[in-house]
């Protein structure tokens, strides 16, 4: 029986968002710091000092302790590879992150239609998290198997050709990945060693988080996909109907219920 989820399971993913988005926030110190960043960098940030280094190091805690105290809950089904730790912790924290931008939103809407005074801020802040978001909610997915698939032909296959064309999949998935990391790497580094920001009047840095953070979390997919193949190879075969058994059940036995009681009315 699965467990119902607790505050508990949110405390390293909040520890861990909270400490990422400071060294987000100051990452070009840390550029400077190591001598990688440009004139327009270093004139405009000091280099990264103790406090950072310190947070660097609750945020790398946090991510540990999350990967290795995670659990599923009800509806989540089971942790069967250690990648399942890694995914299900990620997707804690892309909850918090949904409740934060959701937060967000509602602030601006208050102070813009309430007080007539919106923020120059909230709409690229909920841009970005939205960004960070979206990605790695694909990679809850891909550990949930909640992705979309097509299952029309592969329901009706023998086992083994099941094997095979889930081999197809991962291998479809992991060429992908490696094929957009080879062709965008450079770019996106480009981007993240400039700091290129979005042009705004908050200018938050956009561009040059979310292009790496695609290809990272492509990677991710990937490595993900094949964990799933392999937890999945020994596994019997799956029918994926749109309405299962019991609920077809519930609908016959609701139909039974409402024609005996209109039969009792005549």
């Amino acid at each position: 029986m699965h467990r119902s989820g607790s505050a508990k399971d949110m405390l390293w993913p909040t520890i861990f968002v909270a400490s990422l988005g400071y060294l987000i926030w100051y990452f070009p110190q840390f550029l400077v710091f190591f001598g990688l960043g440009n004139d327009a960098l270093n004139s405009q940030n000091s280099p990264a000092g103790i406090v950072d280094f310190i947070i660097m190091l609750v945020a790398a805690a946090s991510l540990v302790m999350g990967i290795a105290t995670a659990e599923t809950t009800a509806g989540e089904g089971n942790v069967e590879t250690f990648f399942d730790r890694v995914s299900i912790f990620l997707g804690r924290s892309t909850m918090l992150l949904i409740v934060i931008l959701v937060s967000v939103m509602f602030y601006e809407v208050v102070l813009r239609y309430v007080f007539e005074r919106p923020t120059l801020w909230a709409n690229e802040l909920s841009l970005w998290m939205a960004g960070f978001i979206f990605l790695l909610a694909g990679l809850y997915a891909m550990q949930q198997r909640s992705h979309i698939r097509i299952y029309l032909l592969y329901d009706v296959l023998p086992r083994n050709i099941q094997r095979l064309c889930d081999v197809i999949s991962a291998l479809l998935i992991l060429a992908f990945a490696l094929a957009m990391i080879y062709g965008s790497y450079n770019e996106a580094m480009a981007k993240l060693l400039r700091w290129e920001t979005f042009g705004t009047a908050f200018d938050p840095p956009i561009p040059a988080t979310l292009k790496p953070m695609i290809l990272l979390i492509i990677l991710l997919v990937a490595i993900q996909a094949l964990f799933n193949l392999v937890a999945d190879w020994n596994k019997l075969p799956e029918h994926h109907a749109i309405i299962d058994e019991e609920e077809i059940e519930d609908i016959i036995h609701s139909v039974e219920e409402h024609q005996h009681a209109g039969e009792k009315e005549k």
